[in-house]
Parts: structure tokens; sequence; C-alpha cells
């Protein structure tokens, strides 16, 4: 199916406003300052592969770190109907330890693999380790708090009390962190509502082109720019905190 640009235009904003939604569920549930106030989260939408398709305008921080999580939570484990993943492992996609992301799979109908995916990134405000907020100057992961390879903290749309009991006992202000956590599984929710409901409106075959062609539109302005430029090498210097800076330097060739 080939879409007008009109009709790709219109897909994208739908896609895209699910995942604004889910931001506005996730912050008015939230319990947390990082949460309510702050906003320091993200919400998108992924296809069947994994690969990012829809994204509210949240933190480009999380948005071009969570495909990466949601790829080691499909690649570990066999995500079911109801079911929803949990995880902050750097080596799994995430960044620092108190950024708890959570992939839910969306199916249609009776298929047997997910169609989409939803997926949201947080900031707890603590995440346990050697100083409370898990912010403290570690000189390895263990000391800057729990961290959580890719499980299922629902499954069956049960949550699961041992993997819950478990990420609790290893953080501080437990009431928080699970009004925060659940804040993140009703946005979830709310997206994968809001996605099936977009698939009976228009059909099953013009989300899935819509999806394919919004991919291949971004790689065609991502490759745009890169020919704009010049062979060479390129560096510049970001101060990021008050006593560190980073210098970086890239060959394009």
């Amino acid at each position: 199916m080939k879409l007008d640009p009109v009709s790709l235009a219109v897909m994208n904003n739908r896609l895209a406003a699910i995942a604004e939604e889910m931001g506005v569920v996730l912050g008015m549930t939230g319990f947390s300052p990082n949460i309510k106030e702050r906003h320091d989260f993200s919400c998108a939408l992924f296809d069947g592969r994994g690969e990012m398709v829809a994204q509210a305008a949240h933190i480009p921080v999380h948005l071009g770190s969570t495909p990466l999580s949601v790829r080691a939570a499909i690649e570990r484990l066999e995500l079911l109907p109801g079911d929803i993943a949990a995880l902050n492992d750097p080596f799994a996609g995430g960044t620092h330890l108190p950024y708890l992301t959570l992939v839910m799979p969306i199916f249609i109908g009776r298929q047997k693999r997910p169609f989409a995916f939803a997926a949201n990134r947080a900031h707890h405000a603590d995440i346990g380790g050697m100083a409370p907020g898990s912010m403290a100057l570690a000189t390895e992961i263990y000391q800057e708090g729990f961290r959580l390879p890719p499980v299922k903290i629902v499954e069956r749309g049960e949550m699961s009390r041992d993997v819950l009991t478990l990420f609790l006992a290893n953080t501080r202000v437990h009431e928080e962190r699970e009004g925060d956590l659940r804040a993140q599984i009703a946005a979830l929710s709310i997206g994968s509502e809001r996605f099936r409901a977009l698939v009976d409106s228009s059909g099953y075959a013009k989300i899935a082109a819509s999806m394919d062609a919004l991919k291949t539109y971004a790689a065609r302005l991502m490759e745009a720019e890169l020919r704009k430029l010049k062979p060479g090498t390129y560096s510049a210097e970001d101060s990021w905190t008050m006593t560190a800076s980073a210098r970086r330097v890239f060959r394009f060739e």
C-alpha cells in the first residue's frame, strides 16, 4: 500500500498524539515531583520489530536510547498479551539507573506476535544505591543503585508481586516508587488502547504501511542532512556539569 504525503502526515500526527497522551497520563498520575512536575519521562510507539515509529516531544536522551531497551526486552523475553517488561540496565539500552523503562506488546486480534509496542522511560527519584536520590559520585555501577535486566513486571495482566517486592526492597520511599511505576503502567495501557482503536478505524494494512513509510521517510531526511556535510574532521566541546566537560571528535568521509 502506497500513501500520499497528506495521508502520511495525518498518520504521523495520529501516532504521535497517542505518545503525547501517554505522557499526559504519566504526568498526571505519577507520585514524585520528577514525574508530576519536572516531567522527566518520555513515551513512544514501536513497530513489531522494535523500531520507533512515533514519539512525543519529550526528552531526546531518552528517545535516542529507548529503542535499544525495547529490542533488549524483545530479544530476552517472550512478551505475551498482558505482559509488561521493565528494565534499567545500561547494558540493555538504559542510561543511568534511575531511568526505568517499561515495554508493553500490542497484539491485534488473535495474532501470536505483537503488531507494535508501547514504551516509556521515567526518572525515578530513587533507585537505591549508596546515596539518596541515586545520584552519588559512584565509581562503579553497583554504587549507583538497583540494576534491573529485562524482567516481566506485569504478567498476563497481573502485577508480578515477586519482582515488585524485590524492586521496592532496593529503593527508598517505597510508596512513591510504586506510585510512579503504576503511573508508567497506566500510560502504557492508554497507549495500547488508543493504538488498537486506530487500527480498528483505519485498518491493519494501512497502519502497517504507515509505520514502514514513516521509517523510510525519516531515513531519507537523515541521509539528506548527512549529504550536506563536507568530508573532514569535526569537533565540539560540551560542558555537561559544573566540574566536567567532554570534547567529541567526529570524522566524516
